[in-house]
């Protein structure tokens, strides 16, 4: 009884490996088609950035992929990139001529890919569109803002800058003879982050706020004495 289940187990192991197989190459399949196009691969605050175009053609070193000419003085590693290729399920790899990997990216959000490299730090390599569309947002939140109240009583102002404070983060100020809440919360950092708009303070503090449409922005969640932040008033 004992032999005739093992064989049991291992035919039905031997079954999945062969269904296995094949979808571990679709999935690698569906990875190199998603990633042909052109993509932004820049440090985390994207101080520097770089074009990278990814393309389907097999060359003798992998896949084939042109950076921009700018690449090299932005990022000097660039300089050793001479293809790319996917590995194992979903490391896509950065390469050089020999194959071996210059940095291996693997996807943290739809998109939106990071690789280390060490004793340099955390790469982004993000769709180029997304990356640019991006980076114009964050140049339209830039100036002056008020704070207000639900009854249209303006109860502080503050600056947002594209300084960077930290890893993804920009500088924030605020301006003299704000209400008294607001100057407890003290925001000194601030971001966009999935469509929202974060407030950050230095205690770890974050307020979120959700655009109403493209002059004003509401704190959530909403509440009776709501707080809404209005440009340049």
């Amino acid at each position: 009884m004992t032999v005739h289940r093992s064989r049991i187990t291992f035919t039905a192991l031997l079954v999945l490996v062969a269904l296995g197989s094949p979808a571990r190459s679709q999935d690698t399949s569906k990875l190199k088609k998603d990633m042909v196009g052109q993509w932004e691969l820049a440090t985390t605050e994207r101080s520097k950035t770089c074009v990278v175009t990814l393309k389907g053609d097999a060359t003798p070193q992998g896949l084939k992929l042109e950076l921009e000419p700018a690449c090299a003085a932005a990022l000097p590693f660039t300089r050793d990139i001479a293809a790319w290729n996917v590995k194992g399920l979903d490391i896509v790899r950065l390469q050089d001529a020999a194959g071996a990997p210059v940095i291996d990216f693997t996807e943290v959000e739809s998109g939106i890919f990071e690789g280390l490299r060490t004793n340099e730090g955390i790469y982004i390599l993000q769709n180029l569109a997304a990356a640019r569309s991006l980076a114009k947002s964050i140049d339209q939140m830039i100036g002056d803002w008020s704070m207000v109240r639900g009854n249209g009583q303006a109860v502080c102002g503050l600056t947002l800058t594209n300084t960077e404070a930290s890893q993804d983060n920009f500088q924030v100020f605020l301006k003299p003879k704000c209400d008294p809440a607001i100057s407890a919360f003290a925001p000194t950092q601030w971001r966009l982050d999935h469509g929202r708009m974060l407030l950050l303070s230095a205690k770890g503090d974050t307020w979120q706020f959700e655009a109403d449409d493209n002059a004003q922005w509401r704190r959530v969640p909403d509440s009776a004495d709501s707080l809404i932040m209005l440009r340049g008033q």
